[in-house]
């Protein structure tokens, strides 16, 4: 009797009505996720316009509010020298920085080949992903409040890792920092590097811009 019952199956216009309910049910889900991430956007982006250009104008003694700074892009990659030998690491970098990102990564590929590593020309190494405007400020907000500080003993980034031109790059040594990535389904612990791109001309500039989006470096 059991096995007569399990076999037994809906109709199959029932079963396409289940369908139907549970893709209704997702699409709902997913606006609902993306008019909160919105929300998130508008709302960091407002907090530059209305508070961080003013206060800035005044610290920095801007003749205009176009001489104020302002974070251009972020950049978001990861190398991958195990590609060489297993691709599908690659795949797995690609799903999870587009799961942190919310857009797909672009593959990086080797400029020259290298005996030693065994690494050929145009060969798989990495990937990455360039962000504006409104995923900027969204990875932004979820780097400072959320990310940033689940890291262990976390005591604030170091304020020495600008370039001398305005930008600062940082590295995350583990991609489980994000709420995105479940720790049951990946393979193996891998970090990141994280580029904040501004239009300051120096890193004392840069520098301010980044306190005034309360940017976590140590003292």
């Amino acid at each position: 009797m059991a096995d007569n019952k399990a076999k037994k199956k809906p109709p199959q216009i029932q079963q396409k009505g289940k369908d139907a309910s549970k893709a209704g049910k997702k699409e709902s889900s997913t606006v609902a996720v993306d008019t909160v991430r919105k929300g998130i956007e508008q709302t960091l982006k407002e907090k530059y316009l209305k508070d961080i250009v003013p206060a800035l104008l005044k610290q920095l003694q801007c003749s205009n509010v176009n001489e104020v700074p302002k974070i251009e892009k972020i950049v978001v990659n990861r190398g991958t020298g195990e590609a060489t030998q297993d691709i599908k690491v690659l795949d797995r970098t690609i799903e999870e920085i587009r799961s942190i990102t919310l857009q797909k990564p672009v593959v990086r590929k080797a400029k020259k080949s290298i005996a030693n590593f065994k690494l050929r020309e145009g060969q798989p190494i990495g990937a990455m992903v360039t962000l504006r405007d409104q995923r900027m400020y969204a990875f932004l907000e979820k780097l400072i409040k959320v990310a940033l500080p689940r890291i262990r003993d976390f005591k604030g980034l170091n304020p020495n890792s600008f370039d001398g031109r305005g930008n600062y790059t940082f590295g995350i040594r583990e991609q489980l920092i994000f709420p995105e990535i479940d720790y049951n389904k990946i393979d193996k612990i891998r970090g990141m590097n994280v580029s904040i791109i501004t239009t300051a001309k120096n890193d004392e500039t840069a520098r301010a811009l980044l306190d005034a989006f309360a940017f976590p470096f140590r003292n």
